[in-house]
């Protein structure tokens, strides 16, 4: 089977410009975790506090929910800590668990893809070839996420082993690799549920961690999918045409794309580049004149004008 397209760094970089690109570091992605967990338990007591900040609330907790799966993406990639051991008790039981999610299932899965990104081998494939789509069809798949349609599918459905068919794209194999750890996702999930219900507020389990979960998250992750690989041209021959960076302001990293995940032409080129490196490699790779054949876009209402260009 082919494999896409390599490019070794050697052919663009210096050693000494390209040593900073290797560094792991002990405390950034702990650091990281800590984030993501701190601004969950923030939006939660805004939520509980204020009620009628509950929408804003579910939105910052879906995208950091996200967050989490991002970070499980790193730990797959050894980015989390240098020590592999932490690295992959964080990305599991910190990252992947309370999304549902397994590191030892997600990594050899997500590997399959960069090995093979945009081929026919790719796992991932049925995520971007629908695209582009009709305006029409996009707001159906939007509609669905934020009904809990898409995550009943994915976690209800998918656990009892009830659905069937291969061909709908909430259930491909990227889509479901969340479904793949349902025991330890109900008992961390009954572990939340009890303390909030300790702490008196019960039903915040229910509004400010289920709700963003079966809402919110699946509708980022798609927005997060489509971005990334979604009417990008030439992969099968060029490696800097394997996915789509797409710029991103401080509005965007809080709700749609945290933790840097908008720069994914670089992190396919150079898949073991930590995430927080990632924007300093972006501007590396400005200085070289390959870089023109990157796949870029100023911002997701560019991306998703792009991918509804059917009819």
């Amino acid at each position: 089977m082919p494999a896409a397209p390599r490019i070794a760094a050697a052919s663009l970089f210096t050693p000494e410009q390209w040593a900073p690109f290797q560094r792991r570091s002990a405390w950034i992605g702990p650091l990281l975790v800590l984030h993501c967990w701190a601004a969950i338990i923030a939006a939660v007591v805004v939520g509980v506090i204020w009620p009628w900040l509950i929408p804003l609330s579910v939105m910052v907790i879906g995208t950091r929910q996200l967050g989490l799966a991002i970070l499980m993406h790193e730990a797959a990639h050894g980015g989390l800590s240098p020590n592999r051991s932490l690295n992959d008790a964080l990305g599991h039981w910190l990252c992947a668990v309370p999304i549902g999610a397994s590191l030892a299932a997600y990594r050899p899965y997500h590997l399959a893809h960069h090995k093979y990104a945009q081929q026919a081998q790719d796992p991932d494939l049925p995520l971007s070839a629908p695209f582009p789509v009709t305006r029409a069809s996009l707001r159906r798949k939007l509609i669905r996420d934020l009904t809990g349609q898409t995550f009943f599918k994915q976690r209800v459905l998918f656990a009892l082993k009830a659905f069937r068919d291969a061909r709908d794209e909430d259930l491909a194999q990227g889509a479901v690799v969340t479904g793949q750890s349902v025991a330890p996702f109900l008992l961390v999930n009954l572990g939340l549920l009890a303390i909030c219900a300790l702490a008196g507020v019960w039903w915040a389990y229910f509004v400010l961690w289920l709700l963003p979960m079966a809402t919110w998250f699946p509708m980022v992750t798609r927005i997060r999918n489509i971005a990334e690989h979604a009417c990008v041209e030439g992969s099968a021959d060029d490696a800097f045409r394997a996915a789509r960076t797409t710029r991103a302001g401080w509005l965007a990293r809080a709700f749609i794309a945290p933790y840097w995940v908008n720069f994914h032409a670089e992190h396919h080129l150079f898949m073991h580049v930590p995430c927080w490196r990632l924007p300093d490699l972006h501007r590396a790779l400005r200085t070289r004149p390959e870089s023109a054949r990157m796949e870029t876009a100023d911002g997701y209402a560019q991306v998703l004008k792009t991918a509804t260009a059917r009819g």
